[in-house]
């Protein structure tokens, strides 16, 4: 693993000071809430104290009334209503939520996930043919559609109404598709405040708008649970109306009385759900409902969230917990051969700057992960491709230097078909072309990235003296949660710290350690997966520098 470089954020004192004054918390905090965007104490209360009305008003979307008023005609008619999900778990739980919502309203209504690989992404016509079929006379998606142009003109053309509801990226040339609505922030002319809602969150400015046309406005907020977990799993900024959405989602989740999101929550090692974080929807429950649609059938989560048996709701949330785990060794296996293959290569020119690695029948629900993964472990692009046949699919993600779309396209001739953004995308390929892909994407990156962007960077948001890690600081820092993308965990820097205790070995991965300044109690610290590159154990009386994030622990009572 390459060394990181740290770089240390320039405190802005002068500024901090009279913030931590009227906020009346300490200039550590202070500072963190400035480089978060608060340069006032009313942006930093709002921060702070995130609640209901800080949520816009739906109608500032784009093409909501146009939405809220066929639904209702639809609902008052008794006209048959098809949701019509991605797979992912942004797109589940919005199902999941919106199917609720018209369902409390008294819509007929039904739902279709399609299969990850029988089906493929996004709107498919045979499914609106089957919908039509079945006597379906409106059809609303959550998190897909937006570039589904040939199947909405088919829709148009066979008397089908569609609502799309996404948060993806309009084609730029051909613009939206031919529905009856279009609910997207990211869509031109939409003046929208928040263009960084999730799919779920987009689905949820729905279910507001018809809530309140309904006069049941105060039975929106109970919906939040489910879009804080679509939300923080798909990995949106959580800044805006996003943290707001996970605050108060996160504040309900003990009150839940959903039977699935009860299990759910026991089977993930969430208890009742009290005290979670944003870690605990993104690393414990939201892995669990991803791996429906990697690995299975993403159905099941919608079935989870619609039962009203506690039994069957048991059933589904062990088998979400046994599709992750089966993920889980699915992944290791193939991060292992990949990284097998990319060591055989050594450093040559084939791997210098995007790491291309392909192996046969390697499970496509998992590639993207996977490629996820090794972008992060060796800080360079990375495509990993599952060949099948005449055909490879790939999955691509890349890093915050690298534009990956602007790489693609300047290989586009060799492939099938390809799309996605500047930091992830899809491709179909002939395998005999991965090679000559290799080459081009590697001289593409050549040509656009630094040795120093080729370095990992650890930024860090301040330096404290040991004895500043105090309880009153962890009390303040957990006001900042929820931590995530757009709001990461603070890091800070400690110097001059010394190694109290003999360092002992966890789980043959993670190293503790209790670490003392010149002043203060021992601290304890743990190195989570370090010994995949360590070089030696530290010895004890050591001196050490120290970048790292505080949080307290709590273990039989004692914290």
């Amino acid at each position: 693993m390459t060394a990181k470089r740290w770089i240390v954020r320039r405190q802005e004192t002068e500024r901090a000071a009279p913030l931590a004054r009227v906020l009346g918390i300490s200039p550590t905090v202070a500072a963190l809430l400035l480089s978060r965007g608060c340069g006032d104490d009313r942006s930093a209360r709002a921060f702070l104290e995130p609640t209901y009305d800080q949520l816009h008003d739906p109608y500032l979307m784009l093409g909501m009334q146009d939405a809220v008023s066929r639904l209702l005609r639809a609902i008052d008619n008794a006209e048959r209503v098809l949701v019509y999900g991605d797979y992912d778990v942004d797109g589940t739980t919005g199902t999941a939520v919106l199917l609720r919502a018209l369902k409390l309203l008294g819509a007929k209504a039904g739902y279709h996930v399609p299969h990850r690989f029988t089906e493929g992404y996004g709107i498919q016509q045979a499914a609106l043919e089957k919908a039509v079929a079945e006597g379906y006379q409106l059809v609303i998606s959550v998190d897909c559609g937006i570039r589904a142009h040939e199947p909405l003109y088919w829709a148009q053309a066979n008397g089908l109404d569609v609502i799309i509801t996404d948060h993806h990226l309009p084609d730029e040339g051909e613009g939206v598709p031919p529905a009856y609505a279009v609910l997207n922030p990211n869509q031109r002319g939409c003046r929208y405040p928040d263009k960084n809602l999730a799919g779920v969150g987009v689905a949820f400015k729905l279910v507001h708008a018809l809530f309140r046309e309904r006069g049941r406005e105060s039975q929106v907020s109970a919906f939040l649970k489910v879009v804080a977990i679509g939300t923080v799993a798909d990995v949106a900024k959580l800044t805006g109306e996003n943290r707001t959405i996970v605050a108060l989602g996160l504040k309900d989740l003990a009150t839940a009385r959903n039977p699935g999101l009860r299990a759910l929550m026991e089977v993930a090692g969430c208890g009742d759900g009290s005290g979670m974080t944003a870690y605990d929807l993104g690393f414990r429950i939201g892995p669990r409902i991803n791996a429906a649609g990697r690995m299975d059938a993403a159905r099941a989560v919608v079935q989870l969230f619609e039962t009203r048996d506690r039994n069957e709701a048991r059933r589904l949330a062990e088998h979400l917990d046994a599709r992750n785990q089966e993920r889980k060794e699915v992944q290791q296996q193939i991060m292992k051969l990949a990284i097998a293959e990319l060591e055989l290569a050594g450093d040559g020119a084939a791997h210098r700057h995007v790491a291309v690695v392909a192996g046969e029948g390697w499970h496509r629900g998992v590639i993207g992960i996977a490629a996820s993964k090794i972008a992060e472990k060796i800080n360079r692009p990375c495509v990993v491709f599952s060949i099948d046949g005449d055909l490879a699919h790939g999955s691509a993600r890349s890093i915050q230097a690298y534009h990956l779309l602007n790489g693609l396209t300047a290989c586009s001739d060799l492939f099938d078909k390809f799309g996605g953004h500047s930091h992830a995308a899809g491709i179909t390929i002939k395998p005999d072309r991965i090679a000559e892909l290799r080459r081009r994407l590697n001289e593409h990156a050549a040509s656009c990235l630094t040795d120093e962007e080729l370095q990992p960077c650890l930024n860090i948001d301040a330096e404290l003296p040991a004895e500043a890690i105090t309880f009153p600081l962890t009390n303040e820092l957990s006001s900042l949660e929820p931590f995530g993308a757009g709001n990461p965990r603070p890091v800070f820097l400690t110097r001059n710290l010394r190694i109290t205790s003999e360092p002992r070995v966890m789980k043959e991965r993670h190293l503790k350690m209790y670490l003392a300044g010149a002043e203060g109690p021992p601290l304890e610290a743990v190195w989570w997966n370090c010994f995949e590159h360590l070089q030696r154990t530290p010895d004890l009386n050591a001196g050490i520098e120290l970048a790292y994030t505080i949080e307290t622990n709590t273990w039989n009572g004692e914290t």
